[in-house]
């Protein structure tokens, strides 16, 4: 069942709280790995901003690259408040047990394994959602990073290969008999990848025949979204991915519409101001300067795309100006003009941002 045929409901009870181990869910909204997105800095930022819990990108089992730069980075979770999460994703039952033990040692206080990515580069290694092909390795690598680590193990899954092999609820049931805390169904399966529309009757059915938390996601992208998805499905949280790209706060707004029915108010425009400046402040810092900036570009397109002030044609226009820049001083500049209070009034007056 897709949105619109969600049927009406008195809406989800805000209230209702769940627990993965010792760690209580603060609110019903998370933020879902993102490979690429949810770096430290965006994790901080979302957990300011209302996300109850975040989850860092996936981090690969295969012990011959936690040297790299890149897994370093994403083991990297200093500064960051209780739970921390880590994703770990591989094909081999003994490499990421082994991989739970190494980041568990690191810090980790929950261990996420990743069932669900349909990255071509990700499937073709056995890994991600291709495990759901096989639900015998599936249950020999839970069995395995369960018994790895005394800290909680979920698991993040969709709802199946292909459309001819919805399996998620057998690989639910295998999960919760392995241990498993809580688990987090994507309501597509792995051939839709990203396209169509998320499905919520198998997040619903798997919800009634497990007693552990389950999170619902997939197309998550609005507050009212959010309240049908929990009241169909039953779901105890919701996790919000793409949603989140350039625009962070609907993580407070999902929480206040539970709250209170209604939407909150807007974020000022010097508060989007400040928190892409502050954002993009923490890119640099997190990356140094030469990745920083260009890891930059994308985060200041997903603003750019949420922020009303610009017709498409002209958000267009803006992101190939700030694509251009090559250090931090002129990006700064750029976000200190372009993106400033009554930026679009005097920049479009000018012409300068016109297309």
């Amino acid at each position: 069942m897709t949105l619109t045929t969600l049927p009406a409901s008195n809406g989800p009870d805000a209230n209702r709280s769940a627990a993965i181990g010792p760690f209580a869910l603060p609110n019903r909204v998370m933020l879902a790995p993102m490979a690429g997105v949810t770096d430290r800095p965006f994790r901080q930022l979302c957990r300011r901003l209302g996300a109850g819990w975040v989850v860092g990108e996936m981090v690969t089992a295969d012990p011959g690259l936690w040297h790299t730069r890149k897994s370093q980075l994403r083991m990297d979770h200093r500064g960051e408040p209780d739970p921390r999460v880590v994703q770990i994703a591989g094909g081999d039952a003994d490499m990421l047990a082994q991989a739970a033990r190494l980041n568990a040692e690191l810090g980790a206080q929950i261990i996420d394994i990743n069932m669900g990515c349909p990255a071509k580069k990700v499937c073709n290694k056995a890994a991600g959602s291709a495990l759901l092909r096989d639900e015998a390795l599936v249950a020999e690598i839970l069995d395995a990073v369960v018994a790895a680590v005394d800290i909680p193990v979920t698991l993040k899954i969709r709802t199946g290969w292909c459309a001819e092999s919805n399996n998620a609820l057998r690989i639910a049931r295998l999960a919760e008999s392995a241990g498993i805390q809580a688990l987090a169904v994507h309501g597509r399966h792995r051939q839709q990848r990203y396209t169509g529309q998320a499905e919520y009757d198998t997040i619903a059915e798997i919800k009634s025949h497990l007693s552990i938390p389950v999170i619902a996601n997939g197309d998550i992208t609005s507050p009212e979204k959010a309240a049908e998805v929990l009241a169909y499905t039953g779901a105890d949280a919701v996790m919000v991915g793409r949603g989140a790209q350039g625009n962070p706060w609907i993580f407070q707004q999902i929480s206040y519409y539970l709250q209170h029915g209604e939407r909150m108010a807007l974020p000022s425009l010097t508060e989007r101001h400040q928190v892409l400046h502050g954002h993009v402040e923490a890119l640099h810092e997190f990356y140094g300067t030469t990745m920083g900036v260009r890891i930059a570009r994308k985060h200041v397109g997903w603003y750019l795309s949420d922020d009303q002030r610009f017709t498409p044609p002209q958000q267009r226009a803006l992101k190939q100006q700030f694509n251009a820049l090559v250090s931090p001083e002129t990006q700064f500049d750029w976000i200190n003009n372009a993106m400033a209070p009554g930026a679009a009034t005097r920049l479009l007056a000018k012409g300068s941002y016109a297309a």
